[in-house]
């Protein structure tokens, strides 16, 4: 059996989304998209999405960077992605269906109330079958309304996957993987377009699609996973996108705020992702459930730490401001 090109299927998707009923208020065409996402003080902003996402809170690169561009307006950061995660919730199931997983998540959406979500999906489909592509847009499209119904008037930012590195043998050539990216970035910008949605081009701000050959000065461990350095381009990137521009504040005081946003990352995920959850709130309960309540004691810890991110976010700026 013959599957259509990837290419095609982005014309044959363009061509159904345009045909069908919008339950969604129009978007705007491509050059209307406003420039600069606007941010309001006091929004609660959700990461939700696979690993590129989830792996960000071991480095701490983004929210410092956020934090600084915003100046004056208070927006906190919350790390809800989950590696290998998929739209349709397969890694947050652990022992029932996909659906099980999206259950977790809406639970969690409730907890926070999120203002502003930014969404990144669909690496796997750089190794997967094309065919996939419908189906995979069709579970974005009801993870948003799963998040619009859970929180009503969240802003919606879709960001792409970013760009995959080809590196040294026995590592494979991922070429191919990258052309599969790229055209599901197309796909993705149509889509963001029909959902009402700020579009992040994450790939193309990234370098778009590599040369041919083998990545020289790499910003991925083996390909994939980014490192350090390279989530300190990738935050940048990220904000770029945004449409917003970074003060000049000086590197320690960048590293500071990054150390506090680790330490609040590091409370909040033992928040939501507690490690004996099967004991706690699973089938084993009966064990150890007792101890359940010791979980929302993070919260007030997870305020204060919000509250020393603030604090060294204002003496950044004001070293940020001094000629």
């Amino acid at each position: 059996m013959n599957f259509p090109s990837l290419a095609g299927l982005v014309a044959l998707l363009c061509a159904s989304f345009a045909s069908a009923q919008i339950t969604e208020p129009t978007a705007l065409p491509v050059s209307a998209q406003t420039k600069t996402f606007q941010f309001k003080d006091g929004d609660r902003l959700v990461l939700l999405g696979n690993t590129v996402l989830e792996r960000e809170h071991n480095y701490g690169s983004f929210e410092p960077r956020l934090a600084l561009a915003l100046g004056e307006e208070k927006v906190t950061v919350r790390n809800l992605a989950w590696s290998g995660d998929t739209v349709f919730g397969h890694a947050r199931s652990y022992f029932g269906p996909p659906e099980e997983g999206l259950q977790r998540l809406s639970v969690h959406l409730e907890m926070l109330k999120p203002t502003v979500v930014i969404l990144c999906y669909g690496s796997e489909l750089a190794f997967e079958r094309l065919g996939g592509l419908p189906e995979f847009l069709t579970g974005y499209r009801n993870l948003i309304d799963l998040i619009r119904a859970k929180s009503p008037g969240v802003r919606v930012i879709i960001a792409t996957p970013p760009p995959l590195e080809t590196l040294p043998p026995p590592l494979p050539d991922l070429s191919a993987a990258n052309r599969n990216l790229s055209s599901l970035r197309d796909a993705l910008h149509k889509f963001a377009l029909m959902q009402n949605a700020y579009f992040v081009d994450w790939f193309e701000l990234m370098g778009g699609l590599p040369k041919p050959g083998i990545i020289r000065k790499p910003l991925t461990e083996n390909g994939v996973h980014y490192t350090r350095a390279g989530y300190e381009i990738l935050s940048a990137r990220l904000i770029e996108g945004l449409g917003l521009k970074l003060p000049d504040a000086p590197s320690a005081a960048l590293e500071n705020l990054r150390r506090a946003v680790i330490a609040k990352d590091t409370l909040f995920f033992n928040r939501w992702r507690p490690h004996n959850e099967t004991y706690l709130f699973g089938f084993r309960k009966h064990e150890q459930g007792q101890n359940a309540k010791e979980i929302p004691m993070f919260d007030p810890l997870i305020a204060k730490a919000d509250e020393e991110i603030q604090k060294l976010k204002e003496e950044a700026l004001q070293q940020a401001r001094r000629p």
